[in-house]
Formats: C-alpha cells, sequence, structure tokens
C-alpha cells in the first residue's frame, strides 16, 4: 500500500507548477495510463484520498508546524531576540520577503502537489467500480473539500493563482501555468464545497473516521470563503455574499451537539486525552500518539528551556516564542492567557512561550510523540464569524450575543459592561476592533490572525494599523518596512522565471 501512495505522491510532486526540468519529467514519464492503472479498488481509491489528508499535515503545507506562513507573518509568535534577524525565516516577520525565498516556494509546492493529489483522485474514480454509490461520492466531496481548503489557502496569500481542476500529465503543465483572476478561483472554491453539502456525508464524523471531512465542515468554510469575498473581493456582490456567509455560518452552529460553549472548558479543547468526545471540534488535522512517523510535535517544539508544561521532552532552546505584542493583548482576567502562554525564566530563555498544545503523557514519552491535534475549524471560529458577518449586516445585537458567547466563556465581562472599561474602549473603540481582538487572542497560534487581518483591514488601513504597533513589542522584525506589497505573498521567482507575461509578479515585488 505504501508503493501505491508513493506513486500517488510521485506523479503529484511532478506535475505541480515549478522549474522542474522537463527532461527528468519525461524520463519519469508519470502519465495518466500509469496512474489509471492504480485505481483497481475501493481500497486504492481510499488510501489515494487518505495520501491528500496526509499532505496536509506537512509544515510546508498547513499542518501544525506551519505557522512561519501565517503566525509569524501577523506577529503573534517569533519572540523578540535579537538573533533571529538571519536568514530566510526571518523576512515573513520583516516583511522584507523576497520572491528568491526558498521557504516559500517549499510553501507554494506543498499547496500545489495537495491539489493535485485531490484532483489526481477526481480524474481516476470513475475507473473504479464501488459497491455502494455512496462511498464513492463520499470520496468525491472529501477530495473536493480538501481541494478547496488548499485554493482558500492559495487565494489569500497570492491572490491570483493557477487554477487547476483535472490530473495533469507533464506536456500539459504549460497549458496552465498562468494565474487564474481571483474571482475565478472563489467561484471555483465555492462550486466545490457546494457540491460536498449535496453529498451524503455525516453531519459529523465519529470513531475511525474522526478528521476526516464532514457538512458542518463544509458549511463553515464556505460560510467563511463568502465572509472573505464579500470584504476583500472588490467585484464580489458583498450584500449577496454576506447573506450566503450568515446563512452557512448558522447551519454549521445549528448542527452544534452542546448547547452552550461555556459547557466546554477552554482546556478541553486542547486535551489529548479528550479529541475524541471533543463537540468543539468540527475539522482538524489529526496526529497519532507515540507514532514516530505521525505523531504530533508541536507540543514539544513550542516548549522553551526549563520547562516541563507541554511536554516530558527536555527543551534546550526558545520553543514557541510569543511576540510581547500579542502578550499584551490579553486582558488581565482571560483564562486564556495562564493557559495559552508561559514566561520561561530559564538562564539562556528569559521571554514568553507557547502552552496552548500539551502533552506530558507516558504515551508520548520523553521524545515528544504527542497526540495533539491541529485544529483547523472548531466552534469558537464559527461563533466570531458569525458575530462579524452580522456586524457587517448591521445587526450589532446579535453580532455581540456571539462575541459575548465567547468572551464569557473565557471568564471576561460580556461587551456591554467592557466597553464601560476605560482602558478596554482605549485599545477597542469599534465593534469591528473588539471582534479582531476576540479572534486573537481565543484562536492564537491556530493560524487565523493574518487571515483575519487581511479580511478586517483594506491595504491602507492594515499599513496604518501595522505602523501604529509599539516597535519594542517586535524586537528586530522592523514594522516600517510593511507596505501595500506584504498584502499578499511574492509568487515565487521560479514559478515567475516560467513566464514572466502570465505568471506575472504581485505589487512591488
Amino acid at each position: 500500500m505504501k508503493n501505491k501512495l508513493f506513486i500517488i505522491s510521485m506523479f503529484a510532486a511532478a506535475v505541480v507548477f515549478s522549474s522542474c526540468n522537463k527532461d527528468l519529467l519525461d524520463q519519469t514519464n508519470p502519465n495518466s495510463s500509469t496512474i489509471s492503472d492504480y485505481f483497481q479498488s475501493e481500497s486504492d481509491v481510499l488510501l489515494a484520498v487518505n495520501g491528500i489528508y496526509q499532505s496536509l499535515r506537512s509544515s510546508n503545507c498547513i499542518g501544525e508546524n506551519s505557522g512561519l506562513f501565517t503566525e509569524d507573518r501577523a506577529g503573534n509568535t517569533g519572540g523578540i531576540d535579537v538573533q533571529s534577524n538571519s536568514g530566510e525565516p526571518f523576512q515573513f516577520s520583516d516583511f522584507s520577503i523576497l520572491p528568491s525565498n526558498s521557504y516559500l516556494k517549499s510553501h507554494w509546492t506543498a499547496l500545489y502537489q495537495s491539489v493535485s493529489r485531490a484532483n489526481i483522485v477526481l480524474s481516476n474514480i470513475d475507473n473504479v467500480t464501488f459497491a455502494s454509490a455512496d462511498t464513492k461520492s463520499g470520496y468525491i466531496a472529501e477530495a473536493k473539500f480538501l481541494r478547496a481548503l488548499i485554493y482558500f489557502h492559495l487565494v489569500r496569500k497570492w491572490g491570483d493563482v493557477p487554477l487547476v481542476t483535472k490530473q495533469l500529465t507533464s506536456t500539459e503543465v504549460p497549458l496552465y501555468t498562468f494565474r487564474a483572476k481571483d474571482t475565478a478561483v472563489y467561484a471555483q472554491i465555492v462550486a466545490d464545497l457546494k457540491d460536498v453539502l449535496a453529498s451524503p456525508l455525516p453531519d459529523f464524523q465519529t470513531g475511525a473516521n474522526l478528521g476526516r471531512v464532514s457538512k458542518a465542515a463544509a458549511n463553515a468554510l464556505l460560510g467563511q470563503v463568502y465572509l472573505t469575498r464579500a470584504v476583500t473581493i472588490s467585484s464580489s456582490n458583498k450584500n449577496e455574499d454576506l447573506a450566503s456567509a450568515k446563512t452557512y455560518l448558522e447551519a454549521c452552529y445549528n448542527m452544534r451537539s452542546f448547547n452552550a460553549l461555556t459547557d466546554i472548558p477552554y482546556a478541553d479543547v486542547f486535551d489529548v486525552s479528550k479529541k475524541t468526545s471533543n463537540p468543539e471540534t468540527i475539522f482538524s488535522l489529526v496526529y497519532k500518539q507515540g507514532d514516530i512517523n505521525n505523531s504530533s510535535s508541536i507540543a514539544a517544539n513550542n516548549q522553551a528551556a526549563g520547562e516541563t508544561i507541554n511536554s516530558l521532552k527536555v527543551a534546550t532552546g526558545l520553543g514557541g516564542s510569543v511576540r510581547h505584542d500579542l502578550v499584551n493583548e490579553y486582558e488581565s482576567t482571560d483564562l486564556r492567557k495562564a493557559f495559552s502562554i508561559k514566561y520561561a525564566n530559564a538562564t539562556n530563555v528569559k521571554d514568553w512561550f507557547i502552552t496552548k498544545f500539551r502533552d506530558t503523557t507516558s504515551a508520548a514519552g520523553k521524545l515528544g510523540y504527542g497526540g495533539n491535534d491541529c485544529p483547523v475549524i472548531r466552534y469558537a471560529d464559527v461563533i466570531l464569524m458569525l458575530a462579524e458577518v452580522n456586524m457587517y449586516l448591521g445587526d450589532n445585537a446579535t453580532a455581540i450575543s456571539y462575541l459575548d458567547m465567547v468572551r464569557v466563556r473565557a471568564g471576561l465581562p460580556a461587551y456591554a459592561v467592557s466597553v464601560t472599561d476605560a482602558d478596554y474602549i482605549a485599545k477597542y473603540p469599534t465593534l469591528k476592533l473588539a471582534i479582531l481582538h476576540e479572534r486573537r487572542v481565543e484562536l492564537a497560534f491556530e493560524q487565523k490572525y493574518w487571515f483575519d487581518v487581511i479580511r478586517f483591514f483594506t491595504t491602507d488601513e492594515l499599513i496604518a494599523y501595522y505602523h501604529a504597533k509599539n516597535q519594542l513589542d517586535f524586537g528586530s522584525p522592523k514594522l516600517a518596512n510593511f507596505s501595500r506589497k506584504d498584502r499578499y505573498f511574492p509568487i515565487p521567482l521560479d514559478e515567475y522565471k516560467l513566464d514572466p507575461v502570465k505568471m506575472y509578479q504581485n505589487l512591488d515585488y
């Protein structure tokens, strides 16, 4: 079975948009006949679908250790030490990223490898006879959801991107080496997610299927897609998209199995012993505790020297450093602060580090083979998006009711009380900024904040937002570097060179 997955993996790697040597492609000859020969049984399709999920977990894709492209970029992580201002990773937080950055290229390639894996499944699934039509439809729905999820990352990070919805041979790659308009990418994402909602997938996955796509996840993602398109794409029918966002987010919310968010303690959401029964989880990338190849390393990686709160693995370095700009964002009575971050006081580390992801069990052991899952969508996220969309629609009362659901669980006063506090209203003078604040501290280190700020602010507002921050809270990264170019990543240099006209570079790079 591993050999079969290797065939899929190598083919996906060969047909992503990259400056691969053409002779190598021809020599490997991963043509459609080879792949179609692979798809002989239902189990072959299942393995190929599992291969899509597996590809997402990479640190170059959207897995637990891919925060460089989101959390570091947005200013939540990275610490303020003066020794971190070297090498390509620093370019992300310093807003000085170059098109030649190899980490950026790896991210682009990994995302398109996941798209290719999904396209391979969708292009070849008809070759297999299924005992149940629902099984086939379910696999198609999973592949379309995962493709939509990755394209949602691509369009928000780069804007116009190549759009491919079928398996490509090496000779077809040049035909698709052009940037499709962001509107076309959004249209494809919407179409895929609507197909998922029309499928026989269950509202939620249970048992051995935990971690697989569900209709609740499709509703949540589609709602977020409509919300994002409404406020970031100028050609969007804004009011219609906002109405659709509300419809799908409410559909997801109404599927919940709990009564109130306060029924689920915040710590329980991240408790590895409760992850199979956590009603707040909608979609996560699943890791296997104790497994050298499939375990989570986030707890151990985040732990600072001298600390034992995250993992039994002995830490010697900085761990998951937290920018002081985020530390200062927590209100004094916020229960989430003590759970999410801690100050390390070792000789070589005197700074804040991430404690949100923990696994100190003997099953994870001293090598740190943790069982933490990587949250992609959970109900607090959906609830705060409902606050946001109702605010945009002019229904502040409903928006505040959703905002309060999250604040009350965190041990904070309701919004109506908080706005009477001079410090709170000085920091968050509008309901919009209050919602953004709540999203930042509730969803910290879950790769949301960068996507939030580019949704909440126009490019000019975003520049002003970062320039107004305290440079001392960021350390080496220079806030003054932030300019209109930083709304998107640059197209990786190797991709741009394939066709400088059709793979045109983003603004000011």
